[in-house]
């Protein structure tokens, strides 16, 4: 090449590179976020968390992004119209929990990182393998094997002498049963009998409680989806009522007066599916993101609610906890 026309070529570079970059920085990337349950406003803790995390990467409310949070407050049936409107909003990306949100997603073919809640991603047939998920979904997975068993081990150590463990979960959705049905495999695998309670609408919730009143169970486990979560302060108030003692698998649930909890940092998960958002806006497709997991499970106690209903837990159990709220 020619000297001139080098520097002609470098002189026109020149003059469209800070039209490259304007016209990059002024796209509005479009990021929703949906929930069977309650929304993920920005507000809100975990909103927060995910907006605080995109910004870490240039991504900014305001400036080139737009933030979308819906829930379907545990009405599921409504997840798919709810997905389809979202598309039709142009979302880029959506960060979905639960498996019904997920599936919902997959079927209109968006974008999605999963944040929590999906179960194990392979089993449910949402993605082809956690390395190489191919189609439009990646983000956390669920360990539940793993915490199922650790779980078990946590309330034999509360109640050493269980023999019957109730185990309250969604029926409907396929992501919290198969975590029901390895919660139900470690508790046999240890010689405690599994009281199941598979639940679908919020009236099943008498039947349970009138199934533990002919059986009184010696702990509970309650695997959390939109339904159960909606449902927890009967659930919190009939352990405390009959002092029975309780495991939940996300630390908010402790922190609003259940008694233990033994789960992944959704604070992480939710820090983790913002990189991968970020991965996305800058080109990557979900199929090429290998799904992750927490490396963060803390073990919290609420001594406050075993005080008020008069259980008393070992030592050397709250010796372990990540954190003790008193």
């Amino acid at each position: 090449m020619r000297r001139r026309d080098f520097l002609a070529l470098l002189s026109s570079a020149t003059v469209a590179a800070p039209h490259l970059a304007l016209a990059q920085s002024t796209k509005v990337f479009r990021l929703g976020s949906l929930t069977p349950g309650a929304p993920l406003p920005a507000e809100s803790p975990l909103g927060a968390v995910l907006l605080k995390g995109l910004e870490r990467h240039g991504f900014v409310v305001g400036k080139n992004l737009t933030y979308d949070a819906r829930g379907a407050a545990g009405q599921n049936r409504k997840l798919p119209e709810t997905v389809r409107a979202m598309k039709a909003d142009h979302a880029d990306v959506i960060v979905a929990v639960g498996y019904p949100t997920v599936l919902a997603c997959k079927v209109e073919d968006v974008p999605t990182v999963v944040a929590w809640g999906a179960g194990d991603p392979v089993a449910t047939h949402l993605v082809d393998g956690l390395s190489r998920p191919g189609g439009n979904i990646t983000g956390i997975s669920d360990n539940s094997t793993e915490l199922s068993t650790k779980r078990l081990a946590l309330i034999k150590q509360a109640v050493p002498n269980a023999k019957r463990i109730a185990m309250l979960w969604n029926r409907d959705d396929l992501g919290m049963s198969q975590r029901y049905e390895a919660s139900a495999g470690a508790a046999r695998s240890i010689g405690i009998a599994v009281q199941a309670l598979g639940v679908r609408e919020p009236d099943d919730f008498n039947g349970v409680f009138e199934a533990m009143n002919r059986e009184m169970p010696d702990a509970i486990l309650m695997v959390s989806d939109s339904l159960t979560v909606l449902n927890r302060k009967r659930v919190f108030d009939y352990a405390s009522e009959h002092h029975i003692p309780a495991l939940y698998e996300y630390d908010v649930m402790v922190r609003d007066g259940g008694l233990m909890s033994y789960g992944p940092d959704l604070k992480e998960s939710v820090e983790r599916a913002a990189d991968l958002v970020a991965r996305i806006f800058t080109g990557t497709r979900p199929a090429e993101l290998p799904f992750e997991q927490p490396t963060r499970y803390p073990f919290v106690i609420n001594l406050k609610t075993a005080k008020a209903t008069g259980i008393e837990l070992p030592v050397n159990l709250v010796a372990l906890a990540d954190e003790v709220i008193e």
